[in-house]
């Protein structure tokens, strides 16, 4: 079953990342280790206000971490966060591919069973 909190949460992440801009400031922030939204916005040659559009919703997601020093706010990459949606993403396939595997495999054994077939009593070619 499948934990609807859980779910939404890592919906939410999903679709903060699935936007081209915040995977580009996502991998500069990352790169950077710690930086602000004047270095983030100058270097990726994108307007202040998107640029800020596009943190708010990384925070909304929890993607980043905020620190405030003055009147600038410090990104930095949430990694616990990234790593456990990472987690749950492979947790969530590798689910869904072993559904997948025994699915196909059924499924085989269905056609096996209707056409009367058995793998293992296959007839050879004739040897000339």
């Amino acid at each position: 079953m499948i934990n609807q909190v859980n779910l939404k949460k890592a919906s939410n992440i999903a679709r903060a990342i699935a936007h081209p801009i915040r995977l580009s400031i996502l991998k500069f922030i990352s790169e950077q280790g710690t930086t602000n939204v004047n270095k983030i916005y100058n270097t990726l040659s994108l307007e202040q206000s998107i640029t800020s559009q596009h943190l708010r919703i990384l925070r909304t997601s929890e993607l980043v971490n905020t620190q405030r020093e003055g009147k600038f706010i410090h990104y930095s990459v949430n990694l616990k966060k990234v790593a456990a949606f990472n987690e749950s993403l492979t947790v969530f396939f590798a689910k869904k591919v072993d559904i997948s595997e025994d699915l196909e495999e059924e499924a085989v054994k269905s056609t096996v069973k209707q056409n009367g077939v058995n793998k293992t009593s296959r007839s050879q070619p004739e040897a000339r």
